[in-house]
């Protein structure tokens, strides 16, 4: 499996820029530090740091209340692997959250979930608690699509108990029709939603598009989770 490399991501860059200059890329997402055409979550924009909360969106049908307590949460999975970093900041004060958790799921590269329908599965689950910078660090895979959804991460934050944050992460639509030609992604080919037609990506209205780097061989996924501590 090959991914992008920084000089192909650079070009994608490039041109995301020159359509948002021409005006023609409104609202479209760029990979990089500073995204034009979207909002910011907890971020740096213009020098200044602003922290947004982030929409609440669906949890799906497939959450479960038993997420494995691990950072690895591939187990027997294949796919291109994708490094998630996120940070959990208070939305009022933009201070990063110590001791949140943090749960993750997503489908797998065929566009499958585990533990549904009473299998005891359990790949691609899993919770960590935040540092004294708010941050998690998952090792996953980059997920696989289903029928009438656009490629996304399922996110839940709780704070002292409370849950404070129910959400989705997506990604550049790019970088996802480049990953869905290498296996085991192609043999399912391209996904049939984008996320322009994806009704919960567009309530998300962008906010919750993580910002990719590629590495050696695997993605960096970042994005802080802004919330309102109960």
């Amino acid at each position: 499996m090959k991914v992008l490399n920084t000089a192909e991501t650079e070009i994608l860059l490039r041109r995301r820029d020159a359509i948002a200059a021409l005006g023609a890329g409104v609202g479209a997402a760029i990979l990089g530090e500073a995204a034009q055409g979207r909002p910011a979550s907890a971020e740096t924009v213009g020098g200044e740091k602003t922290c947004i909360l982030l929409p609440e969106l669906t949890e799906g049908p497939y959450y479960l209340s038993t997420h494995p307590f691990r950072s690895d949460i591939r187990e027997d999975r294949d796919g291109i692997t994708l490094k998630l970093r996120l940070k959990v900041r208070d939305v009022s004060t933009c201070a990063p959250i110590e001791g949140a958790t943090v749960e993750i799921w997503h489908a797998d590269a065929d566009g499958n979930y585990s533990g549904v329908n009473g299998a005891t599965t359990t790949f691609l689950r899993g919770q960590q608690t935040s540092n004294d910078k708010g941050a998690v660090t998952f090792t996953t895979i980059y997920p696989g699509w289903y029928p009438g959804r656009t490629p996304h991460i399922h996110v839940k934050v709780h704070v002292g108990g409370s849950y404070v944050h129910t959400g989705q992460l997506f990604f550049d639509e790019d970088v996802t029709s480049y990953v869905y030609t290498q296996q085991p992604y192609a043999t399912s080919g391209q996904a049939d939603t984008a996320n322009e037609e994806d009704d919960i990506y567009e309530q998300s209205a962008g906010q919750s598009l993580l910002r990719l780097r590629s590495r050696d061989g695997f993605y960096v996924g970042k994005l802080a989770l802004g919330v309102q501590p109960v």
